[in-house]
Order: structure tokens, then sequence, then C-alpha cells
């Protein structure tokens, strides 16, 4: 059987958000500017703080699992648990995030409108391309 065209593109997407998101730890302020992530992430970055590196860690490790998730779905790699549930709850999760960004805004007010929208779509297409794969491979999950 063929891998599963949209869950591959899924959990390639996942693994470069989590490299851009390990680019920041590594590179510092530069980089959480650049992807928008606000001026107070960057000075914090610069200063050494914890609060940056804790953060962005933790996405760096859900993305990179949620990418696993999406290969296991798409028949790369061995069957994980709850494969069929875990990639239900991943779109789920990044299609509320996409749709519902202005809720978390005011919690991030340095982030820029523009990181907003282009992330908000990256995550719409990212839910999308699972649920694709997800419909398509149903009785293999």
């Amino acid at each position: 059987m063929n891998a599963n065209i949209y869950l591959l593109a899924a959990a390639g997407l996942c693994g470069l958000a989590a490299l851009a998101h390990l680019g920041c730890i590594v590179f510092g302020g530069d980089w959480y500017r650049f992807f928008g992530a606000g001026e107070g992430m960057a000075t914090m970055a610069e200063q050494g703080l914890w609060y940056p590196t804790i953060l962005t860690t933790g996405l760096v490790a859900i993305l990179s699992i949620w990418s696993l998730y999406a290969l296991s779905g798409a028949g790369v790699i061995t069957s994980l648990p709850f494969t069929r549930l875990a990639l239900i709850a991943i779109a789920t999760v990044f299609f509320l995030r996409g749709l519902f960004f202005f809720a978390l805004m005011p919690a991030f007010p340095e982030n820029s409108l523009q990181f907003w929208l282009i992330s908000s779509a990256i995550c719409l297409s990212i839910g999308g391309l699972i649920s694709v794969g997800v419909i398509q491979r149903w009785h293999f999950l």
C-alpha cells in the first residue's frame, strides 16, 4: 500500500514547524523577531531568560510528536497507539487554533497581525491535510 500523501504533507509541515521553532531556540532573538513572535520574546531570549526556551521547547516536542502521528497514519512508520483518535484530536487543535486565533491575540499582544494570519493559515492547512488523510485511511487506522 502506498503512503497517504495528505498525511505525509502534514507530517512534513509539522516537522518544518518544529525545526523553525528549534531554530528560534538555537539562533535566538533575531529568529523570534523574523517569525513574528514579538519583541518581548526576542528580548527575553537575548537576555538568556528561561521562558522563551521552555515555551518553544514544548512546541518543538508537540509538533514533533504530531509529525510522528501523521507518519504513522500515513503508513510510513509503525502504528502508534490510538493513531486515529490522536489524528482527529490533532486536526481539531489545528482547526481551533486557525479559526479562533483572535481569542489568543490578547495573551500575546506583541505578535504581529501578519504572524497571526500566516500561522493561522498554516494551521488550517495542516488540519485540512490531516482530515483528508484520516478520511482516506480510516479503515487502516
